[in-house]
């Protein structure tokens, strides 16, 4: 039997499980204090459902699950080898919630405002940052099509952020639907425009002439691509250059909204900036779409945006939605390098007794139980070398049962509450 981890995914000792554990509580500590409410969904999904979730190229990394028993015989004697598999893992936490709403829809308030802190599968390639199990922290307000919607969300994403340590960072927000306008105005087609997005996303990694090479193998109008270059050449682009080519609109407006008053809530701790490079791979946003940066934490550390449409494909009936993802795991990896530790965490304490001496132990611990973390031993017959062994396994002090010396602390500077 291998007694390694399965390629991609994760173990994790008990004090990388105390700091997971605590990053994610003040995370949902936070979002509960604005508001929102948790729910939980399954990890496996209709596989129907998400291969028609339009969730661009993560629809290539589904882990797929076979059918089972008869079904599964019958599909290969048949030759249905495209229908082998009736459920899936599910690549993010957006699918889950859209199908959730459309089935508790008349259940929950509106706009309701929605917490998943869970785990995602991706069938990734394994490499640094990249895992094929992973936790996302996601908010969510459904049932609004207001940009105050996209201010609270940025507000309460920030805030969690900072709660944990996070400073220094730029939110930046574009409109999928304002870069469509654009786009139509520089001369694509209604249907080229989701190609030349995909392309344009990938800018920052492949830069502009890599950029053309994709617009032109995809078929695009030349004059399109040059007059699109040539704006390119301009970067960085301003709501105002935006405004001149594309007229007035209610898209301008509410960035203009969403900018100014994020701006106002965020006191001088982080910025906000509008990037028209910023598209997001998945396809089923209709609106704002935004990103958190970090230069002291090595790129993109949250993410999201407005998806109109997708909670219809399961009700037939537009239920407007915008949400905000926390990388969890590139914070939690950045914070562990950096030897993080959690702060105020409580001293844990060692109460070492004789073996028949168990009940009067347990009594023990619960005096101590509201300042510490307890933990039993039963004494071996060098107490001492034991002593010093709990020491470095990260005890702070000790008691030994029955003895006159209460309570002893491995450091003089560690003092009890």
């Amino acid at each position: 039997m291998k007694i390694s981890t399965v390629k991609g995914m994760n173990e994790y000792s008990p004090n990388e499980v105390l700091i997971r554990d605590y990053l994610q509580n003040v995370i949902l500590t936070t979002y509960q204090s604005f508001g929102f409410q948790k729910i939980s969904t399954p990890i496996m999904e209709d596989i129907e459902n998400l291969e028609n979730s339009e969730g661009g190229e993560n629809l290539k990394l589904l882990f797929k699950v076979l059918k089972r028993g008869d079904k599964l015989e019958k599909e290969i004697s048949d030759g249905s080898f495209e229908n082998l598999s009736d459920l899936g893992l599910r690549y993010d936490l957006t699918l889950p919630l859209c199908r959730y709403i459309a089935n508790n829809r008349f259940k929950l308030p509106s706009p309701f405002r929605c917490i998943q802190i869970d785990r995602v599968y991706r069938a990734e390639r394994p490499q640094k940052g990249r895992l094929r199990e992973f936790v996302q922290c996601d908010i969510d307000i459904i049932g609004t099509d207001s940009c105050n919607a996209e201010i609270e969300l940025i507000t309460t994403t920030a805030k969690a952020l900072q709660e944990i340590g996070i400073r220094d960072f730029i939110v930046k927000i574009n409109n999928r639907r304002l870069l469509n306008t654009l786009l139509l105005s520089l001369g694509f087609t209604k249907e080229q425009l989701e190609g030349v997005c995909i392309s344009f996303d990938k800018m920052s990694k492949i830069g502009t002439g890599r950029v053309k090479t994709e617009l032109l193998e995809k078929g695009c109008d030349e004059e399109a691509i040059t007059r699109f270059m040539n704006f390119l050449s301009n970067m960085p682009i301003s709501l105002s250059t935006i405004r001149e080519i594309c007229g007035e609109n209610e898209d301008i407006r509410s960035l203009e909204t969403i900018i100014t008053s994020c701006s106002r809530l965020s006191n001088g701790e982080y910025r906000m900036e509008f990037d028209l490079s910023l598209v997001r791979g998945q396809s089923y946003y209709t609106g704002a779409v935004f990103e958190i940066v970090s230069d002291d934490w090595n790129g993109s550390i949250a993410g999201g945006g407005r998806y109109d449409n997708l909670i219809g494909k399961f009700t037939n009936e537009v239920i407007p939605a915008v949400g905000f993802s926390i990388g969890f795991e590139r914070i939690y990896q950045m914070l562990i390098e950096n030897n993080y530790q959690i702060p105020n965490k409580k001293k844990r304490l060692a109460i070492l007794y004789k073996k028949e001496a168990i009940v009067e132990a347990l009594e023990e611990a619960t005096k101590y139980q509201q300042n510490f973390d307890v933990v039993l031993y039963e004494e071996k017959s060098n107490v001492r070398k034991q002593i010093s062994k709990i020491k470095t396994q990260g005890c702070d002090a000790y008691v030994l049962i029955n003895q006159s010396e209460g309570m002893v602390f491995f450091s003089e500077e560690v003092k009890e509450d």
